[in-house]
């Protein structure tokens, strides 16, 4: 395919000019609002901190890519929509992609290939892994100014369709394919990144919560003594051990429940009030009430919410159990439990606009490596928008919007002894976003 390409391409000529186009200039680069994503890294010093988890066995003098380096060029590929470790190959001599992994461009040796970035993701260990996952705990506690008086975890599994030979791949009947489903966790009030672990495709078990959610608030209770914690999430996190847990431990939760007989027996006058004020005037009935209940599984009574909608469709129930006793059933329901819809944005979020379903290496650790290369170019892009996006068109917008009109900028590169000159082009739409950002950094130098 290489040797048949055209060097020169022929396009309709204008007012009797030709059109030509050469792919030849090897000092122009695609992305220069890479510039502004690195700046932010910068900030955060998160690739420094997940590479000092790593433990570098490597003959010193034999290295010749520091792992600050590799990650920092993986992360910003992915940033900039290239997810692959393959895409190193052609990114290994860009002078911007070297530029801001710490490289001078002048150099002869180049970036990492595609080889050397797979031999890192399948050389790291249980060990370092678990203090990289520590490492973005720290992180998130980091990005408060003072403790927080409260915090929400929203917990969701999300599937990672599989297409070879995975380590933990499972074939899950609702998604119809073998699937990982790795967790979730992320601030419910600001959709900052908590931390995501690798898991089998099926619903996951109490022992599997349990370990994610034991850690997690160890950590955070180690620094912030008198922050309320509290768990969100949907039905497949409602076991009777996971509550006892939670409540031992004096960490407040709202999760699903499932319908059952008994359930709907115990709120039958409420599902029928509905039901008749519906008949009187054909328009949608929406009403709230809660109730103690117990499970036979269930070592005691909780509280559960009801929630029945009646409309021209039918009947529709759902149920809430929570550690909360005085809040109004309807405010429960509506504001705190069903925010966590927000959750499914931010999986959007990491999961379609980075791409870190791609976890295409068979070793699960490999997997739950690349998992949190994807999850450190979320908490960049995240704090680009929430910091620095503030006050501009793109203060809500995806990170695949961020990256199509922010990021995606064609920019001719200028590499001296001196200095590295970025020329970004006149007609840029958003050059005022662009500075914007900026500004926020530090003053211009001249």
């Amino acid at each position: 395919m290489k040797q048949n390409t055209p060097d020169l391409f022929g396009f309709t000529p204008v007012h009797g000019k030709k059109v030509t186009a050469r792919f030849e200039d090897a000092q122009i680069a695609s992305d220069g609002g890479l510039l502004l994503v690195a700046e932010v890294e910068r900030t955060l010093e998160i690739i420094d901190k997940l590479a000092g988890c790593i433990r570098d066995g490597r003959e010193a003098g034999k290295v010749r890519h520091q792992l600050g380096t590799m990650f920092r060029q993986r992360v910003m590929q992915i940033c900039a929509g290239y997810e692959d470790a393959d895409d190193c190959d052609h990114f290994r001599h860009d002078p911007l992609i070297q530029t801001i992994a710490g490289c001078d461009p002048l150099g002869d040796d180049g970036l990492a290939s595609q080889p050397s970035m797979s031999r890192l993701e399948n050389a790291v260990d249980r060990r370092a892994l678990l203090h990289m996952g520590y490492a973005f705990v720290d992180q998130y506690m980091d990005s408060f100014a003072a403790e927080p008086e409260m915090v929400v975890l929203d917990m969701d599994p999300t599937s990672v369709i599989t297409y070879g030979d995975q380590q933990l791949r499972l074939f899950n009947a609702f998604e119809d394919e073998y699937c990982l489903m790795p967790f979730h966790v992320y601030d419910g009030l600001n959709g900052k990144f908590i931390t995501a672990v690798i898991r089998p495709g099926k619903t996951p078990t109490a022992g599997e919560i349990l370990a994610v959610l034991k850690r997690l608030v160890r950590r955070l209770r180690g620094r912030w003594r008198q922050t309320r914690i509290i768990l969100r999430a949907d039905s497949h996190h409602t076991k009777p051990e996971v509550m006892d847990w939670l409540e031992a431990n004096g960490v407040g939760f709202i999760t699903g429940l499932g319908p059952n007989s008994r359930l709907d027996a115990q709120f039958k006058p409420l599902i029928e009030d509905a039901r008749k004020r519906h008949a009187r005037t054909w328009r949608e009935v929406r009403l709230y009430g809660s109730a103690t209940y117990a499970a036979g599984s269930w070592g005691r009574a909780r509280r559960v919410i009801c929630r029945v909608v009646v409309n021209a469709q039918g009947v529709d129930t759902r149920y809430v159990v929570t550690s909360f006793e005085i809040a109004g059933a309807k405010y429960l329901y509506e504001t705190v439990y069903c925010g966590r819809g927000k959750a499914e944005l931010m999986i959007k979020d990491h999961k379609t606009d980075l791409r870190s379903d791609r976890c295409s290496c068979h070793a699960a650790t490999a997997n739950q490596f690349r998992l949190f290369l994807h999850s450190a170019a979320y908490v960049i892009l995240h704090k680009l928008r929430a910091r620095y996006l503030q006050g501009t068109e793109l203060a809500t917008a995806r990170f695949s919007t961020i990256r199509q009109r922010l990021i995606k900028i064609g920019t001719r590169v200028e590499v001296l002894k001196t200095a590295i000159r970025f020329f970004l082009p006149a007609s840029f739409p958003l050059k005022d976003v662009f500075a914007h950002v900026c500004s926020a950094f530090r003053p211009l130098r001249i």
